[in-house]
This record gives C-alpha cells, structure tokens and sequence, in this order.
C-alpha cells in the first residue's frame, strides 16, 4: 500500500494536538481527519493521505459498529474504526486496511 501525495490546496487551519480534529495513526506519521478526509503535513503543507488501492485487513474476527468500543473516523461516504495503529473499513464481507 502506498500513500499518494497531492497536496491540499489553501488549508489555513495547522493541524496539532489541540486542533479539535481526531487524531489517526497512520505509518510514521498522523494524519487528522477534517471534513471526511485525512490531512497529513508534509514539507511546510497539507497533503491528502489517503491508501493507493484496496488491502483486505486479514483474520480480523472483530466486528466493529457503533458500541464497538474504537473510536470512528468519517472518511468520504463511509466510516473508518481506528483499530490497532491503523484504520478499518467494511468492505463487502471483510475489513480493509486503510
């Protein structure tokens, strides 16, 4: 999986710890969640983080929802579960890594 770097275009807001968007994990890096896309900063700028393709998370037994217990990310038309350092999404019968 690799991460495509386009950058987002006129993003005043600087991102941080006590910005008010949630926080994600993400590699080496964290990305925040704003307006149902991710924000990672890169040199002195905004990119958009998003997974280039589709990876099945495998053995993942857990079921997430809403009293699942981890916390959710809106993520475009549909909702990710922050999950051991990385993000779930339901995917036909299974979660995908994102």
């Amino acid at each position: 999986m690799t991460t495509l770097h386009q950058e987002h275009q006129a993003h005043p807001h600087a991102h941080g710890p006590d910005c008010g968007h949630t926080e994600v994990p993400h590699g080496d890096h964290v990305d925040y969640a704003h307006n149902g896309h991710l924000h990672r900063e890169h040199a002195g700028h905004w990119d958009e983080c998003e997974a280039d393709g589709h990876t099945a998370h495998p053995d993942h037994d857990h079921r997430h929802g809403e009293d699942c217990g981890h916390a959710t990310v809106l993520h475009g038309d549909h909702v990710d579960y922050l999950h051991d350092g990385h993000r779930h999404a339901q995917h036909e019968d299974h979660w995908d890594d994102h």
